[in-house]
């Protein structure tokens, strides 16, 4: 069955759509059958300059309104968002593969919890007042101006609004540029923004591949960067985007360690494994894929795992009983069959999965490697598709020696039935988003990022404002100033 997702046109820009064919053209792919299911083109110069021009225009008038305007607004495109949640998902299916059954319930509508939370959060944004004595000071928390966020192919509606909702409740604009795997959904976004009444060119959507990018990153009218993506293309972004001194927020990848205690719930700590190994067939960055299993619980745990993810639902993504996806694309799909093979050839027993599904598109089965020691290949490196490597534990300060001895640090898991030991655990994790009996849930409400290599800032929560405004400080002399001569 093929599907036609095309777009109006390629790109959004001062609120409506905009295309310039001149532009490099660049193919949507439904990972599910391989097919081309619409074409846009990567932005030309011309498009880069208007969408810049127009940004930098609307943002004046947008910061100088009241925070509970822009809210009002930002809350009011949450609303469509969740009335539209059906049509929404079935696009980000057909963008990414992922399961009409996830897609329903995690993309648009996590987009929407955030432009709800900062929506509300707007009209709170303020200064503080510091007496000094007679004299006094203040301060005033203000816009960066124009930020420019790059998107990642895994969560595409998601990262358009965790990106967009905290900039512009701080009276920022935004320039999103989506990946160019994933084109569609931002110029949904951008639409609906559109229609819940904010002002043209406060959301303007480019496409294109790293180069569009590379070029809004090297603009001198952009003062802030904000990229999802991998580790290698972050150490380029935040080097170029420091030419400039402008402010980042770096959200990269991970290998994060799930350790599950001889005393964890064995339902839980299986169903937390599959979580984060497995959604988005584990294309997810936050991903706990060095699974830590204490000697004791190791043999149920591998037998009950087994049993679990051969009930997986492999079939049409758009069936709501599919609980298994493609991988995105043709070139995930060999990057991800390379790493299984390099398993394989160092060691790792196979439990489960570890091959190729006879079927159009790019699938994979759900697989499972045991017997995997700290410095296999696929120990050590981030694999992005379905492939979880089980390692041994004995005790527990071995064990979080080893869950830290990685250069990434965006999540880590806990699975325990001892209160005191999990607190110790998540206290001893070099990890941003840590999770006790629990595995990649993210609402918005809490902070969420990475340490060492995983990246800086902090997306979602208050913590988010810290990244997309910044402070003035005003210091008032309420006497005669006086000077030495």
């Amino acid at each position: 069955m093929t599907h036609n997702a095309q777009p109006t046109a390629s790109h959004f820009i001062d609120g409506a759509p905009a295309e310039d064919t001149a532009g490099a053209p660049i193919d949507v792919i439904y990972p599910a059958t391989g097919d081309i299911i619409a074409r846009v083109h990567g932005a030309t110069p011309a498009i880069l300059e208007r969408a810049v021009a127009s940004a930098r225009a609307a943002q004046v008038d947008w910061a100088a309104r009241s925070g509970a305007e822009r809210g009002r607004i930002l809350r009011r495109a949450a609303d469509l968002i969740r009335a539209r949640n059906h049509d929404l998902s079935v696009l980000e299916t057909l963008d990414t593969g992922k399961p009409y059954q996830e897609t329903s319930v995690a993309d648009a509508a996590s987009g929407a919890d955030a432009l709800e939370y900062f929506g509300g959060m707007a009209a709170t944004l303020t200064g503080q007042h510091i007496p000094l004595g007679e004299d006094w000071a203040y301060t005033r928390r203000e816009p960066l101006g124009l930020c420019a966020g790059i998107g990642a192919w895994n969560y595409p509606t998601q990262i358009a609004c965790w990106k967009a909702a905290p900039a512009l409740a701080c009276g920022n604009a935004m320039i999103f540029k989506p990946s160019e795997t994933t084109p569609l959904s931002a110029l949904k976004v951008a639409e609906i923004l559109t229609e819940a009444g904010l002002p043209a060119g406060l959301f303007n959507v480019v496409q294109g591949m790293g180069d569009v990018g590379a070029a809004l990153v090297a603009d001198p009218r952009i003062d802030k960067v904000s990229l999802t993506g991998s580790v290698p293309t972050g150490r380029k972004v935040y080097a170029a985007a420091a030419e400039g001194m402008k402010h980042v927020t770096m959200e990269l990848g991970g290998k994060s360690p799930l350790v599950i205690f001889d005393d964890a719930d064995l339902e839980s700590a299986v169903s937390g494994a599959i979580l984060g190994n497995f959604y988005s067939s584990g294309q997810v960055c936050s991903n706990g894929t060095r699974v830590f299993v204490q000697d004791g619980i190791r043999p149920a745990f591998l037998s009950r795992l087994a049993e679990r993810v051969s009930q997986a639902v492999i079939g049409d993504p758009m069936d709501p009983d599919t609980s298994f996806g493609p991988l995105v694309s043709a070139r995930q799909l060999e990057i991800v069959e390379s790493y299984i093979a390099r398993g394989q050839s160092e060691g790792a027993r196979l439990i489960c999965g570890g091959s190729r599904l006879s079927r159009p598109g790019y699938w994979l089965a759900p697989t499972v490697f045991a017997d995997v020691t700290d410095d296999m290949t696929i120990a050590r490196e981030e694999i992005f598709g379905p492939v979880m490597a089980v390692l041994g534990f004995s005790e527990e300060s071995e064990v979080l020696a080893r869950a830290n001895a990685t250069a990434f640090g965006l999540s880590a898991g806990v699975f325990t039935r001892d209160l005191t030991r999990a607190h110790r655990m998540a206290a001893g994790f070099q990890a941003g988003t840590c999770f006790i009996n629990s595995y990649n849930d993210a609402p918005v409400e809490v902070p969420f990022g990475g340490m060492k290599l995983s990246g800086v800032g902090r997306e979602n929560a208050a913590a988010a404002i810290e990244h997309y405004s910044q402070l003035k400080s005003v210091f008032v002399r309420m006497g005669a100033l006086e000077a030495p001569y």
